[in-house]
């Protein structure tokens, strides 16, 4: 059977409410023969809204349900939406085999008037009828593509509405007068993608209890250059703070190996020597461990260019204060001593595997964003994705 590229938008409500991980968790668990392979936000435009509601109006569905989903439509996902916080809308991209039919029955499920908690819907849309069986209440929680036809449709406009209405939504959310907002990045980790898991759904849930916005989403796979430039600034420290690591070493690899003692002078001469050799070693494992390809292994600047082999989820977050409330939240670098209930203590194994990342400052969000395509211009490689796959659709 031939791939299919399918997506899942999660509501405008959804995601103020604070079900996004939750939803999340879902998605990645339930298709998890589906690969996840792309994000971004989108805060559609009425062009965008009119054209998607006429693809839904052209589909061979019950017809009350067909009214539901366009009136719920017209309402959540037009700019001038009665949300405050906007009509933004975290889609996530998914391929595979028999992809639609999988992410549409097997994960986000119908819209029931019984439901059972087994699917997104189940768990988090609302389908209320009354006595008469008039639809009272509505909320799908997650809109996806219900055929091939609609999803090619969908996929088109998702492709060019991308830079118009979608990537870094930094003027939608409107404040309270008197409050500057903040914007700070997150970075979930390779290891929470490396299995269909609800671990990155689950740290997503921890973060929105921040109060903050989710204003942008990308998959990332980040390059060797990307990488040694991101952590460029951990060398320095590296030398200086993991000295203790050669010294403890040292000690215990060459008592007995000479006839003679060895004295703590000799141990600090040796370690001066090696210092900086191990900070660049431990550096090179963090940039193998972001990226999937061992610094050392790579020859040449292009090859350094070149996507990595493993995955990350890069968020923005928007707020007051929002890199210290998300550094609070986020836990202590290593997870033994991060405080309960934080990121890292739920979820970190290690000093390096510790679940996520956080920028530290306002001026290094700036200056990660930048490295990673998520400042002032993304890259939308959803449109690159959604392209190649509707060509293959179409030639």
């Amino acid at each position: 059977m031939a791939q299919e590229l399918t997506y899942a938008l999660i509501t405008p409500y959804s995601l103020s409410k604070s079900r996004t991980g939750g939803i999340i968790s879902r998605l990645l668990t339930l298709a998890e023969d589906l690969e996840f392979v792309a994000a971004r936000m989108y805060a559609p435009s009425d062009a965008f809204v009119d054209r998607y509601i006429h693809t839904i109006e052209a589909m061979d569905m019950n017809a009350a349900l067909k009214a539901a989903f366009v009136d719920y439509i017209n309402v959540n996902l037009r700019p001038a939406t009665p949300n405050p916080a906007g009509n933004r809308c975290p889609v996530l991209f998914f391929r595979g085999e028999n992809a639609i039919d999988i992410l549409k029955t097997d994960a986000v499920g119908g819209a029931d008037p019984d439901p059972t908690g087994d699917t997104v819907r189940g768990a988090y849309g609302d389908f209320i009828l009354d006595a008469a069986g008039h639809i009272t209440h509505f909320e799908p929680a997650v809109l996806v593509a219900t055929d091939v036809r609609t999803n090619l449709e969908h996929l088109k406009l998702f492709s060019e509405f991308a830079v118009t209405d979608g990537g870094i939504l930094e003027s939608v959310v409107t404040y309270p007068e008197g409050v500057t907002p903040e914007t700070t990045l997150v970075i979930l980790k390779p290891d929470n993608f490396t299995v269909a898991s609800t671990r990155a759904g689950n740290i997503i849930d921890l973060f929105s209890r921040t109060g903050l916005r989710i204003i942008a989403a990308r998959l990332l796979h980040i390059s060797v250059a990307q990488g040694e430039e991101f952590y460029g600034p951990l060398v320095p420290i590296f030398h200086t703070k993991l000295r203790f690591l050669v010294t403890n070493a040292l000690k215990e690899v060459l008592p007995g190996a000479f006839d003679f003692e060895i004295h703590d002078d000799d141990y600090e001469k040796i370690t001066d020597m090696l210092a900086e050799r191990n900070a660049i070693c431990e550096f090179n494992k963090i940039v193998e461990y972001m990226t999937g390809i061992n610094p050392a292994d790579v020859k040449t600047e292009a090859d350094k260019k070149k996507p990595g082999t493993v995955q990350c989820l890069a968020l923005l977050y928007q707020g007051e204060d929002a890199v210290t409330k998300i550094r609070e939240r986020l836990g202590a670098t290593d997870p033994e001593k991060a405080a309960g209930a934080t990121v890292r203590s739920s979820f970190g194994r290690d000093l390096m595997k510790n679940a996520a990342h956080a920028s530290d400052s306002a001026e290094n969000a700036l200056r990660e964003r930048r490295i990673i395509g998520m400042l002032d211009a993304d890259d939308p490689e959803v449109v690159r994705l959604v392209d190649d796959y509707v060509k293959s659709q179409t030639e």
